[in-house]
């Protein structure tokens, strides 16, 4: 456990060690816990960062949840996992373990299988748990058992087209499903769409909710007990269209209830006690505040989404040191906003992720040329590529393990019709704290098989922009991957440059051992050439690789004929990624120079406290990548000897 792990608050929730000591607290109790809690999400996250905001907003539904269901026996789907950790506190993960949260050997930040029973599906992508919650009811009616199954999804999810796939299959699969319809308006940003309109107007129906609480008065004074909440329950649902239309989860066969108040412990039982005993699948429609208990994440719910450590009085995060180079996200977002300035035909299009991309600096700077489309890659990049046929210059800002839900599109939209969209891949590499759901290893291996794509990675921030501006011109896809957070601290010159397409650059020469990195991994390479040089006395050249489609052919050939040991240095799994280029070119080249691959293995890599951490743990420290290659020249230079012999 990490050392500096923060404290949590003695109480209630230190005696919560399963969901049966939930159940047996009393009603008058549950105030206390869930204010215990929010303490508790303050505490570690302040320290540890983490999501924070969405949250803040389940105390009251995750609490009553367990105190109507029996977890693992029924079991409970988080869509992404962005509401997990009060299910985790819980579940016997609070105390030391949820100290640890996010960081290396910890608990994880999302719904993680491998850590405990009362996580039937891991969930790390929006959109997946009406789908995976469906198919768990499906196969319970097959075995013939009785356990509740229950979705819980933001209202963000139902923007997602998985949602609504499985929205439309509910009925023809099974009798019984619960839906929890978790409607905070938000996603990471301010929710957008018609669907997000429509929930809106359900729950702002002022007559309507007049009624309800003036009918719901009325219903309390009498003894309470199941057959008086399904009274109360039927007259909500036969009246409720008298006041606003609520019949769209209806036409799909589901019962609808709400909207609930999803800080009213009373209300929320209630309503999930009567969902417990319908006989067909119902949708719970909880109105929650996204934040509550925290006034920093309520005033900025974008910010406190998903935060980096955080001051829990003020909700400032730590200042970066004067000079600190600006991330990546906002290099390109500022670039995007001044090229789109100068361009009309220039547009920004984001997946609910405007400030996260960079692209937010768009959305204020040229307002018109922005598009969120909400949690909708799929969507998002055929849009691109029908403004793409009109003329336009789309610029689709996408997390690169996001874009993994678009690939057909990709493929059979984008590149089969060799359409001039630029993919911009944020967070290409490792998310440390958020682990095997977030890490953007996987881009290279499936973009690199694709016709017509050009991908390519830059070594800095200025760089980043001349990617950008050669993007912009190119007359067919193309991707640029780039890693979260800061850049090295380049200066962005005023006017871009085109690069040639497919030509690497020569950072440094050598004749002994040719270093070609990609991107992150061109820093790394200098200095390891120079402690080869300095420590080994080896000549150690360096090649800043830029493109892995087209790969600069001719000049890897070059250092090939006359370079013993070429490494390859990349920070993407091995499987398919640049070093197979680079294999695959001189295999075709029918070219025998050793080659020495450093990479990620073929694994999925879990979250870790950082970066460093986590290349430590799989030998791909800067000491380790040092030793690697050195083992491989003395074993190349000890094979020459032994052939001379």
């Amino acid at each position: 456990m990490n050392e500096s792990s923060p404290s949590l608050p003695p109480g209630l929730l230190a005696s919560i060690r399963s969901p049966a000591d939930v159940k047996a607290l009393t009603p008058a109790q549950l105030p206390q816990l869930a204010q215990e809690i929010r303490e508790a999400l303050i505490t570690v996250t302040s320290k540890n960062g983490g999501h924070i905001g969405p949250n803040l907003g389940v105390v009251e539904l995750t609490i009553g949840l367990h105190r109507v269901f029996n977890s693992p026996e029924d079991q409970f789907v988080f869509d992404v996992g962005h509401q997990g950790y009060v299910h985790k506190l819980l579940t016997g993960r609070g105390g030391e373990t949820f100290r640890t949260l996010r960081q290396t050997g910890g608990a994880s930040g999302f719904i993680y299988r491998p850590e405990s029973p009362h996580d039937p599906f891991g969930a790390g992508h929006a959109g997946t748990a009406l789908s995976a919650a469906l198919g768990m009811a499906t196969a319970r009616d097959l075995r013939g058992t009785s356990e509740h199954v229950i979705a819980v999804c933001g209202d963000a999810a139902f923007t997602c087209g998985i949602t609504l796939e499985a929205l439309n299959n509910v009925v023809s699969s099974t009798k019984r499903l619960i839906v929890i319809l978790n409607d905070n308006e938000w996603s990471i940003a301010k929710n957008v769409g018609a669907i997000s309109r429509y929930l809106n107007r359900i729950s702002t129906s002022k007559t309507y909710n007049k009624l309800h609480h003036d009918v719901e008065a009325f219903f309390k004074s009498f003894p309470a007990g199941v057959e008086m909440n399904r009274v109360y329950m039927k007259w909500k649902r036969e009246t409720k269209d008298f006041f606003v239309e609520s019949s769209l989860f209806e036409k799909f066969g589901l019962r609808y209830l709400g909207p609930v108040d999803g800080h009213n412990l009373d209300a929320l039982t209630k309503n999930l006690e009567f969902a417990k005993h319908c006989d067909v699948p119902v949708l719970v429609h909880v109105l929650t505040k996204k934040g509550k208990g925290l006034e920093a994440a309520l005033a900025h719910p974008e910010k406190f989404h998903g935060a980096a450590p955080y001051d829990p009085i003020t909700g400032e995060n730590k200042k970066p040191a004067a000079g600190a180079p600006p991330n990546y996200q906002d290099v390109f977002g500022q670039a995007l906003t001044r090229f789109a300035r100068a361009n009309p035909k220039i547009v920004g299009i984001t997946g609910a992720m405007p400030s996260g991309t960079g692209l937010s600096h768009l959305a204020a700077g040229v307002p018109q040329q922005f598009f969120d489309v909400g949690i909708a890659e799929e969507h998002a990049v055929l849009f691109a590529a029908g403004m793409a046929t009109k003329g336009f210059r789309p610029v689709c800002a996408i997390y690169s393990t996001f874009l993994q839900r678009a690939y057909d599109q990709v493929i059979h939209d984008v590149a089969l019709q060799n359409l001039p969209v630029t993919f911009c891949l944020d967070r290409a590499g490792l998310s440390p704290n958020d682990g095997p759901t977030h890490h953007g290893l996987f881009d290279l291996a499936y973009l690199r098989c694709v016709p017509n794509a050009t991908v390519m990675q830059p070594k800095d921030e200025d760089e980043l922009v001349d990617m950008l501006h050669t993007c912009l011109a190119l007359p067919g896809p193309g991707f640029i991957r780039y890693p979260r957070g800061a850049g090295v601290g380049v200066k962005v010159k005023e006017q871009p440059v085109a690069l040639p397409i497919g030509h690497a650059e020569v950072l440094r020469e050598g004749s002994n051992i040719m270093l070609w990195a990609l991107g992150t991994m061109v820093q790394d390479a200098l200095r390891l050439a120079e402690r080869l040089s300095v420590e080994e006395n080896l000549s150690v050249g360096v090649v800043n690789a830029r493109f892995v489609k087209p790969l600069d052919r001719a000049l890897l050939l070059s250092h090939a004929a006359c370079i013993p040991l070429i490494v390859t240095m990349e920070d993407h799994v091995l499987a398919g990624g640049f070093g197979s280029a680079v294999l695959e070119a001189l295999q075709d080249a029918d070219c025998p120079t050793a080659v020495e691959r450093v990479g990620w293995p073929d694994k999925f890599v879990e979250h870790g406290s950082n970066v460093e951490t986590l290349r430590t743990a799989y030998g791909l420290s800067p000491d380790d990548i040092l030793r690697r290659v050195l083992a491989r020249w003395r074993n190349l230079r000890a094979e020459h000897v032994e052939a001379d012999v």
